[in-house]
């Protein structure tokens, strides 16, 4: 099976599962449901809940254990998603080369819908722990939840950081610091998430976060790429929004040239902890490969 129809088949399992949790029954708040199954079917890439799927698949076959926790870290990015297009932050009127939730629908409900995929995500992961009998199985779970509530925690913490600066010089480290919580922070529990629930070695769970890392630093640099030089029919959304509210990005800070070279040696360095995985992992190098030469 090549990249693309392993990509497909994960994207497919993903969307499968999401679609249990979607509420669809005749109740007053049917529109904020509405409204949140708008942005969680909306699409998109499912890069977090592969990552945790794949990460837990180079130890385990049965990823029965991992999905609850694939489907609740789907949920809060696109909690974010929502809160990050309204207009206080983004501003954002496009995603996915849809109305963004707060155009389809509107400010309050948009707002109350994050809130609602952030709360669901929760619901989601307190169940999984209800019912695990397993006590040293239920001791990883509450180690693994801990990690995810400190990672929401630290992805709010960098949106604050990037509304904060804007139109102001950074200094590097606090640009570094920023994206590894606005967009690091979900990337790298996405694959600690995997391992924990896979119970791996303390040095594979090194070199996964070293991975994990890298990547998710990679992704926000090519992110600030495309704001600059994307397609805008491709993205889905405008191109020079980060420009126009005088973001501070790695193509702001550094030019473009400078950020591709950035997102090569970011790449290079992510592949090459995988190097003693060999075939196993192959996934996961062509996916860093991937967040490197996509479009979107």
């Amino acid at each position: 099976m090549d990249f693309k129809e392993e990509l497909k088949k994960y994207q497919e399992i993903i969307n499968k599962e999401l679609q249990k949790y979607v509420r669809k029954e005749n109740c007053p708040e049917k529109v904020l449901n509405e409204s949140m199954e708008y942005s969680l079917m909306a699409g998109g890439k499912r890069l977090r809940p592969i990552l945790v799927i794949a990460t837990y698949q180079l130890f385990k076959n049965d990823i029965k254990e991992c999905l609850p926790y694939a489907v609740a870290i789907e949920m809060i990015h696109n909690f974010s998603l929502i809160h990050d297009d309204l207009p206080g932050i983004d501003n954002d009127d496009f995603r996915h080369g849809k109305p963004t939730n707060h155009k389809q629908f509107n400010e309050a409900t948009a707002i109350l819908a994050g809130d609602g995929l952030l709360n669901n995500a929760y619901i989601v992961i307190s169940k999984d722990l209800l019912n695990t009998v397993d006590k040293s199985k239920l001791d990883i779970k509450m180690m693994v939840f801990k990690e995810f509530s400190y990672a929401v925690d630290r992805m709010i913490a960098g949106e604050y950081i990037d509304t904060e600066y804007e139109g102001k010089d950074v200094l590097e480290k606090y640009l570094e610091y920023m994206n590894a919580n606005k967009t690091g922070a979900l990337l790298r529990l996405s694959v600690r998430m995997g391992a924990y629930l896979a119970e791996c070695e303390e040095n594979d769970f090194k070199k996964l976060t070293n991975y994990a890392e890298k990547v998710g630093l990679a992704f926000q640099v090519k992110d600030d790429i495309l704001s600059e030089e994307g397609d805008e029919k491709i993205l889905g959304k405008p191109v020079g929004n980060d420009k126009k509210m005088k973001k501070c990005t790695y193509v702001s800070k550094y030019g473009i040239e400078e950020a591709k070279n950035k997102l090569d040696k970011l790449i290079e360095e992510a592949i090459k902890e995988l190097t003693p995985y060999g075939e196993k992992a192959k996934f996961l190098v062509e996916l860093a490969l991937y967040v490197k030469n996509r479009n979107k």
